[in-house]
């Protein structure tokens, strides 16, 4: 690595103004152009002040990336498999050891998460948990889920917002009757039903305009099977909405194919909006339109939380929301009159 005195030596300049140049030692009179020269020769040489290397030295970290899917559930939602891998590319790229810890049996192997710096939670998690988890460490970040704004630092998406954009567009094209598909997720050992904003949104929006009918919600589970399951349901009412919210791209793939099965045309008879945006959606027929979740950058957005509060010893919480766009393809369209 390259020392002050070569800096010196190629700036022309003295080994003691390198040295307060870099520091950013304020009380120092020099030139720009003298300075700016320094700060080249700096780079070029690849050197790294004490507290650039001190600062490294600290990002060395053990995390704990926990998952509330089985490996086998994360194949079935690639939603939470795109923030895992946000995650590990994030450490990769800063060299902190990740430990992950999928459940087993309904609970986390309590033994390795021993002797860790800090944990990211992804998924949804109950009181239990995150007692559970505290007890090993006071550094944790949730990530699309926010059990205690008070203690925790949490990385999330405005579900509610997602979902008013979603039904804004469904109702500028026209369609009056929008039926939802959506699944229904459970912590504290499947004993506990969770609160879904796309649901409850569904509800109040479509509601304050005299237009919610309880006969057009179906749901299941976040997976494929069901969102096919659930949409030959709801052909099997002969009363088929002319558009439908659908809470998972999963989903949204069955139920185009329980459509298709049936010779029900989308989005000519039909329109249909996921979400999450997955990288299949674009390759289905039609093109998928649906909400795109920056996933991945949600990950790294974690990891960043956490080696800041480790760094800064930052004691106050925070809440990251993440912005989603709504991405229209060839999946909804204007409906068409006598639908």
């Amino acid at each position: 690595m390259a020392t002050l005195k070569e800096i010196a030596e190629k700036a022309g300049v003295s080994v003691a103004t390198v040295s307060r140049v870099l520091n950013y030692d304020t009380t120092l009179s020099v030139a720009d152009e003298t300075r700016k020269r320094i700060f080249e020769v700096a780079q070029q040489l690849n050197y790294k002040t004490l507290r650039e290397r001190s600062q490294q030295a600290k990002e060395r970290f053990r995390f704990g990336l926990i998952h509330w899917y089985s490996e086998r559930q994360e194949l079935d939602d690639p939603y939470y498999m795109a923030i895992r891998l946000g995650v590990e590319k994030e450490c990769f790229e800063r060299q902190i050891e990740l430990v992950k810890l999928f459940k087993q049996n309904g609970s986390y192997p309590e033994e390795r998460m021993e002797h860790l710096d800090g944990i990211i939670a992804v998924g949804k998690f109950g009181p239990k948990d995150v007692h559970a988890f505290a007890a090993c460490t006071e550094h944790i970040v949730f990530v699309d889920c926010s059990p205690d704004e008070q203690k925790f630092d949490s990385v999330v998406i405005d579900l509610r917002k997602a979902t008013m954009m979603v039904l804004d567009h469904l109702l500028q094209l026209g369609h009056q009757k929008i039926g939802y598909i959506g699944g229904r997720e459970y912590v504290d050992g499947q004993q506990t039903l969770l609160y879904d904003e796309r649901e409850t949104t569904f509800y109040e929006y479509l509601h304050l305009k005299g237009m919610y009918d309880s006969r057009y919600v179906w749901t299941g589970s976040f997976t494929a099977e069901d969102g096919y399951r659930l949409m030959k349901q709801a052909i099997s009412t002969k009363d088929l909405p002319t558009a439908f919210f659908i809470a998972s791209d999963s989903m949204a793939i069955g139920a185009l194919r329980a459509l298709h099965e049936a010779q029900i045309p989308v989005p000519d008879r039909v329109s249909i909006v996921g979400f999450n945006d997955l990288p299949t959606a674009k390759f289905i027929h039609p093109p998928l339109t649906t909400v795109k979740v920056y996933t991945e950058f949600m990950g790294e957005t974690a990891v960043e939380l956490l080696v800041e509060r480790l760094t800064t010893k930052r004691t106050i919480c925070k809440k990251v929301v993440v912005p989603t766009k709504l991405v229209v393809r060839e999946s909804s369209q204007i409906c068409a009159k006598g639908s």
